[in-house]
């Protein structure tokens, strides 16, 4: 797979990873924790889904390598509140567990692609 093809590929993983999450919480019986979880958790994947479509359309190396940051951290930040849910058994454990392994999916490849848009960045001659 070329990269061009990569990219058109994870923008729509990713904005089907948030859509998974809505669809999530259509079959949960809302409580007030459930709420507080719910925005944080929609808020931080919907963040990463979009940070990965604009660092896609970034201007310059170091606008991307700053996106894809935010990237990460969002993707970290939405495993973070799957595990919360997960563990607090706000959601069965046969709902949670597809999207808690999509978004460490997620998380592994930003990482990684993190790691070499930086060393990317530290090779660029000045």
């Amino acid at each position: 797979m070329d990269k061009i093809a990569f990219v058109e590929k994870f923008k729509r993983r990713t904005r089907k990873f948030v859509l998974e999450i809505l669809k999530l919480f259509k079959q949960i019986r809302p409580s007030q924790e459930s709420l507080i979880i719910q925005k944080q958790l929609i808020r931080s994947a919907g963040s990463m889904a979009s940070n990965y479509r604009a660092a896609t359309r970034s201007r310059s190396r170091a606008e991307f390598y700053s996106k894809l940051c935010i990237v990460v951290e969002e993707a970290d930040e939405s495993l973070f509140w799957i595990e919360l849910l997960e563990e607090s058994k706000i959601v069965p454990l046969e709902l949670i567990e597809p999207i808690k392994q999509e978004a460490v999916e997620i998380l592994s490849v930003t990482a990684k692609a993190r790691k070499t848009a930086q060393s990317n960045r530290c090779n660029k001659s000045p």
